[in-house]
């Protein structure tokens, strides 16, 4: 895959979505849907990159309490804060958010079994967005948005190997964060707790496809959805 980090100065995980195969021998859209890790620390700069990228909408994935507000965006991008958790559901989250799993894709298969109307939202914000580029983001930029990324992709018919290596690309925005941050890299850790489960995050992604019915939940969204994301 072409390389598609962008780079927004205060962000470390920041690609534009745009350039993958799709079904029908069409492609992804490069400005149309940017993923991305915290916006909080965006400078200046590095929202004026944003904008001149095209962004006009920025989609929150996090809880309240992620939400730093160090940085806010210029006047002619909105924001829309959609949480993709559901923290309050702790019989879930006493099960998935209590280990290394929330740090993967394993969790994504029963988020959404238990919560598709999280997902849903998101779907249909980015489908009815202003005119211009969406950026949604979440903490670190690969598990929500990794989510998100996955469901969007698949609705435009990307394949699912292709899917799994957008996730992987996050890995070295991942490292970049923590380095910056000072704080120990997730990347090699979480690896060696998938190797020690037997699989891989691009084998749970795409097992994770298998079972979902995307095109039902983006429902009337769909085709508004893909018409933004592909180009014509």
């Amino acid at each position: 895959m072409a390389p598609r980090r962008l780079e927004w100065e205060g962000a470390f995980n920041v690609r534009d979505l745009g350039g993958l195969p799709a079904a029908g021998g069409r492609r992804t859209r490069r400005g149309a849907l940017v993923r991305a890790d915290s916006l909080d620390g965006l400078t200046a700069e590095g929202w004026r990159a944003a904008e001149a990228h095209g962004i006009r909408t920025v989609i929150d994935l996090r809880n309240d309490d992620e939400r730093g507000g160090r940085s806010s965006p210029p006047a002619g991008i909105e924001t829309l804060h959609l949480p993709l958790d559901a923290t309050e559901d702790r019989e879930f989250w006493d099960v998935w958010g209590s280990g290394p799993q929330f740090g993967t894709p394993l969790y994504y298969g029963p988020h959404l079994e238990r919560f598709p109307e999280r997902s849903a939202a998101v779907l249909g914000a980015i489908a009815r967005a202003r005119p211009g580029g969406v950026v949604f983001h979440c903490a670190g930029g690969r598990d929500r948005a990794g989510q998100v990324a996955m469901l969007v992709l698949a609705l435009a018919g990307v394949s699912n190997e292709d899917i799994a290596a957008d996730y992987a690309l996050s890995d070295e925005g991942v490292s970049r964060r923590c380095a910056a941050r000072g704080q120990p890299d997730q990347v090699p850790l979480l690896a060696a707790y998938l190797a020690e489960q037997g699989t891989s995050a691009g084998a749970i992604i795409e097992r994770t496809l298998a079972g979902v019915d995307v095109e039902a939940l983006a429902g009337s969204d769909a085709a508004a959805l893909r018409a933004r994301l592909l180009e014509p």
